[in-house]
């Protein structure tokens, strides 16, 4: 089975950094597209960044500038470096990866979610 583990988040202040990576397990399978998508209550999941196995990124207009999303496709990971965090950014995280195992059709797999929390 593929398994996404995350690690990082936690508490912090507004104007600090937080570095979030995520480590994809298996076998027999290829990863396409990589990133990181947050939820507030009330609110629907939302794309914070996303990356591509040829290194193409792209990022919600509100983090642009701040966060920036890396991956080692050699180790299966993706990273996202936080830096001049807000209040604003206070969410729960997950880390998701579209994985081709097999023959089969594209899978969506997702992290377990970590809480970052920015205060002011």
């Amino acid at each position: 089975q593929v398994r996404l583990v995350e690690t990082g988040g936690g508490l912090v202040q507004a104007g600090g950094s937080l570095s979030l990576s995520c480590a994809v397990s298996g076998s027999r399978f290829s990863i396409n597209a990589m990133g990181w998508y947050r939820q507030v209550p009330g609110k629907q999941r939302a794309l914070v960044a996303a990356i591509t196995s040829g290194g193409s990124t792209n990022y919600a207009d509100s983090v642009k500038g701040r966060f920036t999303i890396s991956r080692d496709n050699a180790k299966n990971t993706v990273h996202l470096q936080m830096n001049s965090l807000k209040p604003e950014d206070t969410a729960v995280y997950y880390c998701n990866a579209k994985v081709r195992a097999l023959n089969l059709p594209e899978y969506d797999y997702w992290g377990q979610g970590t809480q970052v929390t920015v205060s002011s």
